[in-house]
C-alpha cells in the first residue's frame, strides 16, 4: 500500500516547481513511510510513497519497464489477489519478470492488453501509468473503490492524487467551497457522493472507472459495473459457493512479506476472517495468528443496550480467540485521546468525517503499526449481506429516502435561516440516481427489485463512506488494511442472490452464517449483529460540548455566520432529543457536536473559501 501522485502539463516545465512536487510527496509522507521517489520529464512528474508489504527490494517505485521498444512508468497503490495467475499468464506470452511485485505484474498486464488490462485484475488499486509511445496518462480504480484516486483538471494540464490534500499543495488548485460542496457536508455527510471531492473542481475517479489523459482532455470509461442475472444455484449450492468464494478471497489476501495480523470484534464477519487465517497459518506452519480488538476505558460502566448494539463485544471475543487458537491483544483507548484525535482524524479523511469512529480507527491502527504492516477487517459484508437493521424493517425498506439519514431535520435546524434551501432537491436527486441505477430482471418480486436498490445504495453510499474511513485512518498510521469481503467475485454473487436466500433463516447474513455454521462457535455464528464499538463514556460529551461552544463564540471561525448557536445549545441541553441519528446507528448528539468542531477545523486547516 502507498500514495500515488502525479502531474502533467504540456505547457509548462515541471523541473522549475520541483518545490511544490516535494510538497506533494511530502503530503503523502503517511502512506508511504518506508521509501519515496519520483519520476521527472519537462512536462511529467509521478510521485510515489511507499509502504513496503511484497517484494520489497524489487517492488520500488515509479517502476519503468520495457518490452519490444515499448516503454512504461507506472506509480501504484494497493494489492492484486490474482497476481500469481495473471504472472503466468504474461509468461505464456513470453513477458519475464525481474521480481515478484504486483507492482509490476500490473505494468507488465499494461505493456500486455494495454487498457484493457484492468479487467484481469482482482484486488484493490489505484495507479497512474505513464505511456511514453502514447505520451499519455493511464488512470484506473478497483472495482468497489477501495482505494482513493483523486483528479483535478485545468487548461493544458491534470494533477491527481491518493488523497485531497496533496491535490491542495499546488497553487493550482485553489480552496473554495461552493453550494454543491456544503450541501455535501452537511445535508450528506460524511456521506459523500461518488466521484465528487467536495472541494471545487476535484474530482475522482468512480469505483470501476479507468481513464486517459493527454494534455487536452480526460476521456473516462467505465470498465465494472454490477449486472443482474439469474441466481440459479440451490440453497445447498449457495452455501456452499459463498464458503468458498469467502475463504478463497481472505486466503488470498494472506498474501505478505512482512507481519500480518486480523482485526477481531468478536461479530461474525472478523470471526471468519480469523478463523480462515488461523487455519491458513497451521496448514502453512506459520506463527501463530495475532488478533486485536478495540474498546475504550470504563465502557463497561456506560454500556447501553440498544437495537443495534444488544451486547458489548468483550463478552465474544474471548470465545472466539480461544477457539481458533489466536494470540489476542486488545487495544484501550482513553477517551480523552478519544476526543483530542478527531483532529488527526480530520486531517486523514480530508473532510469533516464520522468523528469518534473515526478518531478511534485511528488510534486503534496506529498502536497495531507497532508490531504489524498489514491487517485483514470485515469491513462490507453488511452491506452486501443484508445485515443492517434497515434491511429487515419493512417500514424503514420502503421508505423512499436513505435509510440512515431519513430525515434532514437536524441538519437544516444547526445551519441559519435555511442557509441551504435546496438542498433536498439536491439529496433527493442522489438518492434517485443511485436506485435508477441498480439493474434489475424482468418480472422480480417487489422485494426483491427494492433488495437490489437498498444493495445498490449500501454499496454505493454507506459502504464507501466506511472504505474511504478505513483506507484513511489506516493509511495515516502508516498500516494497510485488506477487505476480503470486497472481493468483487463476492460482491457480484451477493447482489443476484434472492433475499430468501440470503436473509435464511430470516436472520441477517443468514446465508453466510448458515455457510460457517459448525466451523464457528455457535454462540458467534448466530448473535445478532453489532456495529463497531462506541465510547458511552460522558466525558466524551462533555469535552465536545466545552470545544463546541469555543467554536461557534469565535468570530474568526468560518462556521461563525453559518451555524445556528440557539439549536446546538439545544442539542447540549436535551442530547436525548435527537431520536433520528445523524448518520447510521453511531452518530447522535455527542457526534453532531464532534462533526462541527471537525468541519471547523478542516475548513481553517485548509484556508477554505466558502462561495454563497
Amino acid at each position: 500500500m502507498c500514495g500515488i501522485a502525479g502531474w502533467f502539463d504540456k505547457t509548462n516545465n515541471l523541473n522549475k516547481h520541483q518545490h511544490i512536487i516535494d510538497n506533494m510527496s511530502l503530503s503523502l509522507a503517511n502512506r508511504g513511510p518506508d521509501e519515496d521517489g519520483i519520476f521527472m520529464r519537462k512536462n511529467l512528474c509521478l510521485i510515489h510513497r511507499r509502504l513496503s508489504i511484497i517484494d520489497i527490494e524489487s517492488g520500488k517505485q515509479p517502476m519503468t519497464k520495457a518490452y519490444k521498444g515499448k516503454i512504461c512508468t507506472i506509480v501504484y497503490n494497493g494489492e492484486i489477489y490474482n497476481s500469481p495467475e495473471i504472472m503466468s499468464e504474461l509468461r505464456s506470452k513470453g513477458f519475464s519478470f525481474f521480481g515478484h511485485s504486483d507492482t509490476e505484474v500490473v505494468l507488465t498486464a499494461y505493456l500486455c492488453w494495454g487498457t484493457k488490462c484492468v479487467e484481469k485484475l482482482n484486488g484493490i488499486f489505484a495507479f497512474a501509468i505513464w505511456d511514453d509511445d502514447e505520451q499519455r496518462l493511464f488512470l484506473a480504480r478497483d472495482r468497489i473503490g477501495v482505494k482513493p484516486l483523486f483528479y483535478y483538471e485545468y487548461k493544458n494540464g491534470l494533477l491527481f492524487a491518493s488523497e485531497i490534500k496533496t491535490l491542495l499543495k499546488n497553487p493550482i488548485v485553489e480552496p473554495k467551497i461552493d453550494e454543491q460542496g456544503l450541501y455535501e457536508v452537511f445535508l450528506l455527510g460524511p456521506a459523500r457522493t461518488s466521484g465528487f471531492g467536495v472541494i471545487k473542481d476535484i474530482k475522482e475517479l468512480l469505483p470501476g472507472e479507468c481513464a486517459t489523459y493527454n494534455g487536452k482532455e480526460i476521456r473516462k470509461k467505465k470498465y465494472f459495473t454490477l449486472r443482474a442475472y439469474e441466481h440459479r444455484d440451490n440453497e445447498k449450492q449457495t452455501i456452499e459457493h459463498i464458503r468458498e468464494l469467502i475463504t478463497d478471497s481472505i486466503e488470498r489476501q494472506l498474501v505478505s512479506d512482512v507481519p500480518l495480523c486480523t482485526f477481531l470484534s468478536g461479530g461474525l464477519d472478523s470471526s471468519i476472517i480469523s478463523y480462515v487465517a488461523s487455519n491458513y497459518y497451521r496448514k502453512n506452519k506459520l506463527d501463530t495468528l495475532t488478533t486485536y480488538s478495540v474498546d475504550y476505558k470504563d465502557n463497561e460502566k456506560y454500556f447501553q443496550k440498544s437495537i443495534f448494539q444488544p451486547t458489548p463485544d468483550s463478552d465474544f471475543i474471548d470465545l472466539i480467540s480461544t477457539a481458533i487458537g489466536s494470540e489476542h491483544r486488545n487495544v484501550l483507548i482513553d477517551n480523552s485521546e478519544l476526543f483530542n484525535a478527531l483532529y488527526a482524524s480530520t486531517l486523514a479523511r480530508d473532510l469533516p468525517g464520522m468523528t469518534d469512529v473515526d478518531s478511534s480507527l485511528l488510534l486503534f491502527c496506529k498502536a497495531v503499526k507497532k508490531d504489524f504492516k498489514v491487517a485483514l477487517s470485515g469491513e462490507c459484508a453488511d452491506e452486501i449481506f443484508g445485515g443492517y437493521p434497515w434491511y429487515h424493517n419493512k417500514n424503514i425498506l420502503f421508505e423512499d429516502t436513505f435509510p440512515w439519514s431519513r430525515s434532514l431535520d437536524i441538519r437544516h435546524s444547526i445551519l441559519k435561516n435555511s442557509l441551504l434551501k435546496n438542498g433536498d432537491e439536491y439529496v433527493r436527486e442522489r438518492y434517485l440516481a443511485t436506485c435508477q441505477s441498480a439493474e434489475k430482471l424482468d418480472g422480480e418480486s417487489k422485494l426483491d427489485s427494492r433488495m437490489r436498490e437498498m444493495f445498490k445504495l449500501n454499496l454505493d453510499w454507506f459502504m464507501q463512506t466506511l472504505l474511504d474511513r478505513k483506507d484513511r485512518m489506516s493509511m495515516y498510521s502508516g498500516l494497510e488494511v485488506r477487505v476480503p469481503f470486497c472481493d468483487y467475485r463476492i460482491v457480484e454473487y451477493a447482489y443476484n442472490m434472492p433475499w430468501k436466500l440470503k436473509s435464511l433463516n430470516n436472520r441477517e447474513k443468514g446465508i453466510v452464517r448458515k455457510a460457517f455454521e459448525g466451523l464457528l462457535p455457535d454462540e458467534i455464528v448466530w448473535r445478532k449483529k453489532s456495529p463497531y464499538p462506541k465510547t458511552h463514556n460522558p466525558l466524551y460529551f462533555k469535552l465536545a460540548v466545552s470545544t463546541v461552544r469555543k467554536v461557534l463564540n469565535d468570530k474568526s471561525s468560518p462556521l461563525y455566520d453559518i451555524i445556528d448557536k440557539n439549536t446546538v445549545e439545544n442539542i447540549i441541553e436535551n442530547p436525548e432529543s435527537i431520536t433520528s441519528p445523524w448518520y447510521g446507528q453511531l452518530m447522535k448528539a455527542p457526534q453532531i457536536l464532534s462533526y462541527i468542531i471537525q468541519t471547523d477545523f478542516w475548513l481553517r486547516t485548509n484556508n477554505i473559501q466558502i462561495e454563497i
